[in-house]
């Protein structure tokens, strides 16, 4: 249809149907080409694959093109057969960018939610499995911001184009886009640092336990070593073993292991290492 019925040109219908695109605002001629990102609420996507919405628009008829659904499309579609929606160009693509908006912001209140409940998580318990949760969050909000801020900087081009067809109230929207995108990318910005800041925390704690673990292992170790020394020199099978032949020989080796332990554990006290 492009091809054949639609009348672009080929430039404008290469990238249209382009497979990687960016958020961007072009002008050709007398239209403009915009190429914007919604996010993913399709089931079973993650909100981070973002859908990419390609859109002609020359004042008098607005062609968008994406691949996949994408529901900030579908309310607007919605409210257009209900007789409820925009009235004209300007007024179109100044909602289509708002709702854009509107559903990526839940998807960050989410976001914002989860690095809240791993920042309680990891000061009760720090688990390793808690590091998948935060690569999860730490690679969807860099994701989203990568498309994020150039969106906001395409929206904000957008206000200030002197096209004909974007009127006052139509600039007022889209700045009004553009200031919710701005916050979106600095909550995006602020969750990437909190993730960080998190993800150190965790490995700060498991690091201490391990290191707990090994010292509390090394003590065991260290006390455990004279009585092995003294326990294999007894079982040699040799002869003028002490205690040999004696009834209470096991008992007084017994006591012996035990006078060694309290030593021991007199002298690390005195060392403060336990």
């Amino acid at each position: 249809w492009l091809r054949q019925k639609s009348g672009l040109d080929d430039i404008i219908i290469d990238a249209l149907i382009a497979p990687e695109t960016r958020p961007r605002v072009a002008s050709i001629g007398a239209g403009m080409l915009l190429t914007l990102r919604g996010v993913n609420l399709n089931p079973g996507a993650e909100p981070d694959d973002m859908v990419s919405l390609r859109i002609w628009v020359d004042g008098t008829r607005l062609i968008s093109v994406r691949l996949r659904r994408l529901k900030a499309i579908s309310d607007i579609t919605e409210s257009l057969e209900a007789g409820n929606g925009p009235k004209d160009i300007g007024a179109l693509v100044a909602v289509i960018a708002s709702r854009l908006a509107q559903r990526i912001s839940p998807v960050i209140e989410q976001m914002d939610d989860d690095i809240n409940a791993l920042e309680q998580e990891v000061l009760t318990r720090a688990e390793i499995g808690m590091r998948h949760r935060l690569v999860e969050l730490r690679g969807a909000a860099i994701t989203l911001r990568r498309y994020m801020s150039p969106q906001r900087d395409a929206l904000n081009r957008l206000s200030q184009d002197d096209a004909t067809w974007i009127g006052a109230t139509h600039r007022i929207m889209l700045r009004e886009c553009v200031d919710q995108m701005a916050r979106i990318v600095e909550d995006l910005d602020a969750i990437r640092e909190r993730a960080a800041v998190v993800q150190d925390e965790l490995n700060n704690r498991i690091t201490e336990k391990i290191n707990r673990n090994m010292y509390t292992l090394s003590v065991v170790a260290a006390l455990m070593l004279p009585l092995g020394v003294i326990a294999g020199v007894l079982g040699m099978n040799v002869g003028g073993i002490p205690f040999a032949d004696s009834k209470m020989g096991f008992w007084m080796v017994v006591a012996i292991l035990a006078g060694v332990v309290v030593m021991q554990v007199v002298i690390f006290r005195k060392l403060k290492w336990i």
